[in-house]
């Protein structure tokens, strides 16, 4: 079985860190979040994968080539402008001709396949969508179902007294490849709002089943942050390169700590990483790969990607430093969201 992994959006509430990359390439715990998905779903036996590419597509292609050593193999279908969900799902037609997976690449969801792929060959209908549960639907499209788990209608974010369930979309679907049929070509098409009522209106079978585990849209700066606390704290059990030195700090391999150094828990520290003397690192702090802390620096509620310099005694608080990224000495950095928009990620 083959996925489809969606992966053109423009990540727009993410700028500036998506200006020249694009969202699904953005780390999480010092890996691209793409990377963990197809790690996790190599595990779970899906070998074969379509990356429907558009925003800085080279990116991606760059990093993971044809997925040899990934275990896998992957092909690309490259949007020639957005096409949206639908969209891009024709757009990768002639690479999909048998039933197959689809997944919103910037949804944080580490899915167990089998129950999915057994309710799906269960019921017999054309799509299956996995829905997660949420405590507040009314900023989502909540989903009406019958008994069966058939999905009646779906309601655009209703007020919560009026919402039928607490499930929304996942992000995540199962489709046979029939459905081609109900996608126009060559536009762009929404799958949640043009394909799915059209399917259900047409009675041709899509239900919903509920997709068990830590779920989240990292689709703003605040959400992005979120997910990385979550893994920090394992609430989101994400594997974390490294060992784990102290609990709740993890380190990679060549990390210099120099004399008097804290580091409060829970952090993450990359691989060929220096720290100056008397810097305190933490509390929630992930340092990139062969990043440069200087000495007497604080950091704290922040992300630095790969390859980050922070200068002697500068303090940094829930901020975001893109890859490359220099902080002079002595500077305050609060709330601040950092990229530098003529570099990009290394393979």
């Amino acid at each position: 079985m083959k996925a489809l992994l969606l992966a053109g959006g423009l990540g727009t509430r993410l700028r500036p860190l998506t200006e020249n990359l694009p969202k699904p390439m953005a780390p999480i715990a010092n890996r691209p979040w793409l990377e963990h998905l197809i790690t996790h779903l190599r595990e779970q036996g899906v070998d074969q994968f379509v990356i429907a590419a558009h925003h800085c597509s080279d990116v991606i292609r760059r990093y993971f080539g044809d997925g040899r050593r990934w275990g896998v193999k992957i092909e690309y279908a490259l949007e020639p402008f957005p096409m949206g969900t639908a969209g891009a799902i024709k757009n990768a037609e002639r690479l999909l001709d048998e039933r197959f997976l689809v997944f919103n690449a910037d949804i944080v969801h580490l899915p167990q396949l089998i129950p999915l792929l057994e309710f799906h060959r269960q019921h017999g209908g054309i799509a299956t969508i996995a829905l997660t549960e949420v405590d507040d639907p009314s900023s989502y499209g909540v989903v009406e179902q019958d008994d069966t788990g058939r999905i009646l209608r779906f309601i655009e974010k209703p007020r919560p007294e009026e919402a039928p369930s607490n499930r929304i979309n996942a992000g995540l679907y199962i489709l046979e490849p029939e459905v081609m049929r109900y996608i126009p070509a060559q536009r762009e098409v929404s799958i949640e709002r043009e394909t799915f009522p059209r399917l259900i209106q047409e009675n041709a079978g899509v239900y919903g089943m509920v997709s068990s585990g830590y779920w989240r849209d990292m689709g703003t700066p605040a959400r992005y942050r979120q997910v990385h606390w979550d893994a920090l704290d394992r609430r989101f059990p994400l594997s974390m390169q490294g060992r784990q030195v102290q609990p709740g700090v993890w380190t990679g391999e060549g990390v210099e700590l120099g004399s008097g150094v804290l580091l409060v828990p829970p952090v993450l520290i990359g691989n060929n990483v220096k720290v100056g003397d008397q810097a305190v690192i933490g509390p929630y702090a992930v340092i990139g790969d062969n990043c440069y802390i200087g000495a007497r620096v604080h950091c704290s509620n922040s992300i630095l990607w790969d390859c980050s310099v922070v200068r002697d005694g500068s303090r940094l608080s829930n901020s975001i430093f893109g890859y490359r990224t220099v902080a002079p000495a002595g500077e305050e950095f609060k709330n601040s969201i950092i990229n530098q928009p003529q570099e990009v990620m290394q393979a």
